[in-house]
């Protein structure tokens, strides 16, 4: 055997090794690892304020529009017995209240109080700064073109329903 042909012999592979034509930063595994970061950092930030990721995103959506607890259900994947015990605690905290639909004196909306307002806010801060390391590697102008190019992700039609009281 020539002193090189070790090199190319086949050798035996684990189960952790890859093949030579798997790209290790595919689209999808850079998409996983950003989900688990944001994932992570929300994570943090609701465990700090005492708050569930599904009572964050409820107060992200109502932040600045109202919806009714059933849009909110949908949009959540939640049945309307839970949404409304998700609602009811947020309540209780001064955080969100409902009230009559302006267009529909039928209908009751559920929307953020001042002290749910101020909440999101800040909690959408400590986002922001917890992101910081991360997307200040980024030019303004690279920033712009990421946020272009998931909007070009979220609007595909086969995502969640759309957030109650915004269009698609």
């Amino acid at each position: 055997m020539r002193p090189d042909a070790q090199a190319d012999a086949p050798t035996e592979t684990s189960p952790t090794d890859t093949p030579q034509d798997a790209e290790p930063d595919t689209l999808e595994d850079a998409l996983v690892r950003i989900a688990y970061l944001v994932m992570g950092v929300l994570t943090r930030i609701g465990a700090e304020n005492d708050m569930s990721l599904t009572q964050l995103r409820v107060l992200g959506i109502l932040r600045d529009r109202r919806g009714r607890v059933t849009e909110l259900a949908t949009h959540l994947g939640l049945d309307k017995s839970t949404m409304s015990g998700l609602v009811d605690r947020a309540e209780r905290r001064g955080l969100l209240a409902r009230g009559k639909n302006p267009e529909d004196g039928r209908g009751v909306d559920v929307f953020a109080t001042p002290a749910g307002l101020e909440l999101a806010r800040r909690l959408r801060e400590e986002f922001r700064r917890a992101l910081a390391p991360s997307t200040e590697r980024l030019t303004p102008e690279q920033r712009d073109q990421l946020t272009r190019l998931l909007e070009c992700l979220l609007d595909e039609p086969h995502r969640a329903p759309a957030e109650p009281g915004r269009a698609r």
